[in-house]
């Protein structure tokens, strides 16, 4: 008798605070790839302690947040998990705070500007992965 090897999922991390942007990227990524478990958070400190206690494999957050910005939960993630990959979103085009500038220079490789187009977020996320 042969064993199916079930295949791992790769856990990401979605955090904003417009509930309908992560049911919609929750549906659209695994409708993309079933290989993936979305774990949706509408708050960074949320999102910050199950990055803390669990096994993840990408991280996608909004900029603008009330209770911890994109770019202060980039940078605690990158101290606990200098590998972990993350990709940053915003629906602004004028950062008037140089979130993503900042961002940048502390090393983020990926923005993506609301409103998605889904093909162009699904490469960022296989070539974050990779």
């Amino acid at each position: 008798m042969m064993e199916t090897e079930k295949k791992e999922k790769r856990i990401i991390v979605v955090v904003d605070d417009e509930v309908d942007i992560l049911e919609f990227l929750e549906t659209e990524i695994c409708f993309y790839d079933e290989q993936f478990e979305i774990r949706v958070f509408e708050e960074g400190f949320s999102a910050l302690n199950f990055i803390q206690q669990n096994a993840c494999n990408l991280l996608i957050t909004d900029i603008a947040m009330p209770d911890m910005n994109g770019y202060e939960l980039y940078q605690k993630v990158k101290y606990m998990r200098p590998q972990m990959p993350i990709i940053m979103m915003t629906g602004f085009g004028y950062d008037p705070k140089h979130t993503i500038v900042n961002a940048k220079k502390a090393g983020l490789r990926d923005v993506i500007f609301k409103p998605f187009d889904m093909n162009k977020l699904m490469s960022m996320i296989y070539q974050s992965l990779e």
